[in-house]
């Protein structure tokens, strides 16, 4: 008896620890089976799916956490979305407010998936999805590559785009999540590449070696990667090498203008210059040989008074009336009179020299105390 008291609690034991794992296995469990791993294109939106079901056992309050696994041990995870209390925290992460929120309006009812909206390449990472209602607690991760696809690619050409020359066509993205892929294709004429044509589809480059005329045409690359394309178009116009003895003809034309252009200005500045420097000696030598200005009005004024002397001198009875018909009094000599020497001076009519000083008085006339003076001819 005292052997099988002592086994019964044993075995009772045993049977109470099975029905525990037993419940525990029953309990609260994720049942999602979806892919671990996400690619999408920025922009775009992409729900994490997260599905569970609870046991009569879990009878804790629900607690839902959504969480940003840091790639670094030594940094800390970073909460997105939070379920506790039977209310949603969907602006809990500062990046991500309002574009993240909970797939059911109530997650308790098994669905605690979210939706992420308009994603960036920095939403890129692991998230955990971490679901607890005591005593059970159960979590699902699943990575999330967010692509940026290629922008919008630039074509050109690279080198002289001449016949038997090598031409270089380059087509590039400045954006885009690696691996990007270039192709190129022809779409004019037979729409085939040359056949000296050698493609990179990685760097994006196509090299026409020894180019002739029929390359000529318009291309288009293409931009690919996993999530999206695009392409641009170039127009290649090949055209015959230059006439280089025509150009160095010219260049020698060109050269030689210029020269006799320069040598025309500076003779005519050299002229210039010569003829204001004659003109200046001629205007000193004229200032050194001429002699001072005469005074005319002191010239005229002698000439008058002794025309005027002579002339009453001479006058009688009989001859008065004639006298009196000429204007002697208010002519002034002219400058061809003042330059013209003594010799040249017109002598007073005979008949004035002999009138004497009673007669002129008799005539009204007053009489003018003047020195006796030569000057330049003129006798007073």
């Amino acid at each position: 008896m005292a052997g099988r008291e002592m086994e019964f609690p044993t075995g009772r034991f045993c049977c109470v620890l099975l029905s525990l794992f037993a419940g525990l296995a029953s309990g609260l469990e994720i049942t999602s089976t979806g892919p671990t791993s996400i690619e999408k294109a920025s922009g775009q939106s992409v729900k994490l799916d997260c599905q569970f079901t609870l046991a009569p056992e879990d009878s804790g309050p629900l607690d839902i956490e959504w969480s940003l696994l840091a790639s670094d041990n030594q940094k800390e995870d970073k909460v997105v979305i939070l379920y506790s209390g039977d209310r949603s925290y969907e602006d809990y992460y500062e990046p991500m407010r309002g574009r993240v929120h909970f797939n059911s309006a109530d997650p308790k009812n098994g669905d605690a998936s979210i939706n992420l909206t308009g994603l960036k390449s920095s939403d890129s990472g692991t998230y955990q999805c971490k679901v607890k209602k005591a005593p059970g607690i159960r979590s699902r991760k699943m990575l999330l590559i967010v692509m940026v696809k290629p922008s919008k690619p630039r074509c050109y050409t690279e080198g002289p785009t001449e016949e038997g020359k090598n031409i270089v066509l380059r087509c590039m993205s400045n954006e885009g999540t690696n691996p990007l892929q270039y192709s190129w294709e022809k779409t004019t004429d037979s729409k085939l590449l040359p056949s000296s044509a050698v493609m990179d589809p990685v760097g994006g480059t196509i090299n026409v070696k020894n180019a002739s005329a029929s390359a000529s045409g318009t291309y288009r690359c293409t931009a690919t990667n996993r999530v999206g394309t695009e392409e641009c178009v170039l127009y290649l116009n090949v055209t015959p090498p230059p006439n280089t003895a025509g150009i160095i003809a010219a260049a020698i034309i060109t050269v030689l203008l210029i020269l006799l252009l320069i040598a025309f200005i500076l003779f005519c500045c050299c002229r210039a210059r010569n003829r204001k420097k004659y003109e200046k000696e001629i205007c000193n030598e004229i200032r050194e040989d001429v002699p001072p200005p005469k005074s005319r009005v002191s010239t005229a004024r002698s000439f008058t008074v002794g025309s005027q002397r002579s002339s009453l001198g001479s006058m009688s009875p009989s001859n008065l009336h004639e006298y009196a018909l000429k204007p002697q009094y208010d002519k002034i000599p002219s400058s061809e009179e003042f330059e013209r020497p003594p010799s040249h001076t017109p002598l007073p009519p005979p008949n004035v020299a002999r009138m004497a000083g009673p007669n002129l008085s008799r005539m009204g006339a007053i009489p003018v105390m003047m020195s006796a003076q030569n000057r330049e001819g003129s006798i007073v």
